[in-house]
C-alpha cells in the first residue's frame, strides 16, 4: 500500500519546479526518539507520535551526534559547564572536555545535511548535543549555572535559521504541534520555490497562493510582503525571495488565534457567495459560526469552503494553501 506524503498536502499549481520530481518533506530527529538504543546508557527516548503517526507521512533523517561523532554506546554521559554564553561540552565523572571534538562534527555533519533539504529537526529535549532551549549549564562545583543550547543543535540552527526546530516534549502539545506542521510545509514549499528560476511571476504566485495562510497567522506579516513581492522586478528576484521567505517563516511562528481564523473563513465565503445556493451558504455561515462558538473544529468550515472552491471551480481558492491543511491525524489532540 502506498503511504500518503506530506508533499501532496501542497497547493496544485504550487509545488517543485517545472521537470522535477516533488521532492519528499524530509526532517531531521534525534535517533534515541524513533527507539533506537543510541543513548548514553543504551537506551531510546522512544516517541509513539512521531513513530507511529508523523513517520508515515514524513521521510525521517535520523542523527545521533554523540554516536556519529564516535563517543560509543555506553558512553560516559555528559553536561554542558561553564558560561551559558559559550558552554562546555564535558564527562560529568571523569571530566573530559569534549567541545572542540563536537563542535567540529557539528560544522561538518550540518554541512552534510545541506544536501538533504530538510524542511525541519526534531531535537532531544535536555540534551547537551540536541537540547534546543533550557539545557542546563553547571559549574565547577556542580551547581546549576544557567541554561543554554545543546552544541549540535546551535550549529545546526546558525546553519538553517529559517528551518523550524522542535523539542519531542513540546510536540505533545496540540497547538504546538500544529504550529511546527505548519511551518515545516511552509517552508517546504518556499524551498521549491527558491531551487527554480525564483522569477517575480513565480513569487507573486506563491505570495496569492499563502495569502490566506499568512493572514491566519500575522496580518501585519502579510502588510510587509506585499509590497517585497510588488518590487520584485526592481531589484535581483532571488533576493527578494529569499526576503520574502525571512518574512513569511516570520509570520508562520506567530500564533493563529480563533479570531483570526474566522475572518480569513469569513473572507473566503465571502468570495464563494455568488457560486452558493442559499442553503449552500446558510450551512457554511453555520458552519463558521459554530467553529467560533467552540463547537466544532476548524477541519468543518475549512473543508466545507476547500469542497465548495472544488466543485464550482474556483481555481484561486481550490488553490490556497490555507485549504490544503496536514492530515487531520497529525493535528488531533488525542495524539497529545
Amino acid at each position: 500500500m502506498n503511504r500518503q506524503s506530506l508533499s501532496s498536502h501542497t497547493p496544485a499549481d504550487q509545488g517543485t519546479p517545472e521537470g522535477q520530481p516533488v521532492r519528499p518533506v524530509r526532517i531531521g530527529i534525534s535517533r534515541c526518539l524513533l527507539g533506537e538504543q543510541v543513548r548514553y546508557d543504551g537506551g531510546h527516548k522512544r516517541e509513539a507520535f512521531l513513530v507511529e503517526v508523523l513517520g508515515r507521512l514524513v521521510e525521517w533523517v535520523p542523527i545521533c551526534p554523540e554516536v556519529e561523532a564516535g563517543f560509543g554506546t555506553p558512553r560516559e554521559p555528559m553536561r554542558l559547564m561553564g558560561d551559558p554564553q559559550d558552554p562546555r561540552l564535558t564527562t560529568i565523572r571523569t571530566g573530559i572536555d569534549h567541545t572542540v571534538r563536537m563542535t567540529r562534527f557539528a560544522n561538518r555533519r550540518v554541512r552534510e545535511l545541506a544536501d538533504l533539504d530538510l524542511a525541519g529537526y526534531v531535537f532531544k529535549k535536555d540534551s547537551p548535543s540536541c537540547g534546543v532551549q533550557g539545557v542546563r549549564v553547571y559549574n565547577q562545583e556542580g551547581t546549576l549555572n544557567g541554561r543554554s543550547k545543546g552544541l549540535f543543535a546551535q550549529s545546526f540552527q546558525q546553519h538553517f535559521p529559517l528551518i523550524p526546530v522542535e523539542e519531542e516534549d513540546r510536540l505533545r502539545n496540540f497547538s504546538l504541534r500544529e504550529s511546527f506542521i505548519d511551518r515545516v510545509l511552509g517552508y517546504h514549499r518556499w524551498r521549491a520555490l527558491t531551487r527554480g528560476r525564483a522569477t517575480r511571476g513565480a513569487l507573486a504566485a506563491f505570495h496569492a497562493q499563502h495569502k490566506y495562510l499568512v493572514l491566519a497567522h500575522s496580518p501585519a506579516h502579510y502588510q510587509e510582503l506585499e509590497p517585497l513581492v510588488a518590487s520584485a522586478k526592481d531589484v535581483n528576484p532571488r533576493q527578494s525571495a529569499l526576503r520574502y521567505g525571512q518574512l513569511f517563516m516570520e509570520a508562520l511562528k506567530v500564533k493563529a488565534t480563533v479570531r483570526k481564523h474566522v475572518k480569513v473563513l469569513k473572507h473566503l465565503a465571502g468570495l464563494l457567495k455568488g457560486h452558493l445556493s442559499r442553503i449552500e451558504w446558510e450551512e457554511l455561515q453555520e458552519a463558521i459560526s459554530e467553529y467560533h462558538r467552540g463547537v466544532t473544529s476548524l477541519a468543518v468550515p475549512r473543508t466545507l469552503i476547500s469542497h465548495y472552491a472544488r466543485v464550482k471551480e474556483i481555481t484561486y481558492l481550490k488553490n490556497q494553501a490555507y485549504l490544503n491543511p496536514p492530515p487531520e491525524e497529525l493535528t488531533l489532540r488525542n495524539h497529545a
